[in-house]
């Protein structure tokens, strides 16, 4: 049986660098165009076509349009409304990138630990940035829940800076963790039953169809955790007050 991690190895094809950096193109690079495109031109589709009876493109659109806003309101209330655009793209890309993952001979973006941790420091930085804009030096207040008596202050504050730091890892991580997992277990079966006899074949091909459906809500699953902990994330700089409720 072939290494099961073999479809997650990215290969340039050929060697291409710009003022010494390489920007060699490969699988995770085009998916990513891909992914854009596919996105964009729906969106465009869905928009250029509105009707007062929406067609199924436009109600899908309206039904992700809802879903995000949803998310927004009931984390970050009708100030998190400005950050929309960003959780739109970053909801829709993941989503996309994991369900067009599990087409075969496609590529799963989202299993590479370096883009799922580039999406996690992107959003716990901008996290801290609005905080800082917002609040000033009052955001550090973030490192203190509230209620804590003063003489716990020395044991608490360091706590609170490893658990913030834990962020951006535990959001990388997840994403990364999952859908590697769920792909790789699709391979291990795939594999067995084609190299098992067909009399009991059937059996881990049969398992693979079921955990192909098992994928797609994951799929779901994946993309709405990551930007529901985003709003949270985002919400905790714009309100101190509220971020030992969020956490908790």
């Amino acid at each position: 049986m072939d290494n099961p991690l073999h479809p997650f190895e990215l290969h340039p094809f050929g060697q291409l660098s710009l003022f010494g950096l390489d920007i060699s193109l490969n699988k995770a690079v085009i998916m990513m165009w891909v992914v854009v495109a596919l996105i964009a031109g729906l969106l465009i589709v869905a928009g250029a076509s509105r009707r007062l009876v929406p067609t199924k493109l436009q109600s899908l659109a309206e039904l992700f349009v809802d879903f995000i806003r949803g998310m927004i309101l009931d984390t970050m209330g009708k100030d998190g409304m400005r950050f929309f655009p960003f959780l739109a793209t970053l909801f829709l890309f993941i989503l996309f990138c994991n369900l067009l993952g599990l087409i075969p001979g496609l590529y799963t973006v989202t299993s590479q630990i370096v883009v799922t941790a580039a999406f996690a420091l992107l959003v716990y930085s901008m996290s801290v940035v609005v905080g800082v804009a917002l609040h000033g030096i009052k955001f550090l207040g973030i490192l203190i829940p509230p209620g804590t008596p003063r003489w716990l202050l020395p044991l608490m504050m360091p706590i609170e800076l490893i658990s913030q730091l834990a962020r951006p890892l535990s959001l990388a991580v997840r994403l990364f963790a999952n859908m590697t997992a769920g792909h790789t277990v699709l391979a291990v079966l795939f594999g067995m039953a084609l190299s098992l006899p067909l009399l009991i074949g059937w059996l881990p091909f049969a398992f693979t169809i079921a955990i192909n459906g098992l994928e797609v809500f994951i799929a779901f699953i994946q993309a709405y955790i990551f930007t529901i902990l985003t709003c949270v994330y985002l919400g905790d700089a714009m309100h101190l007050h509220g971020h030992d409720d969020h956490a908790h």
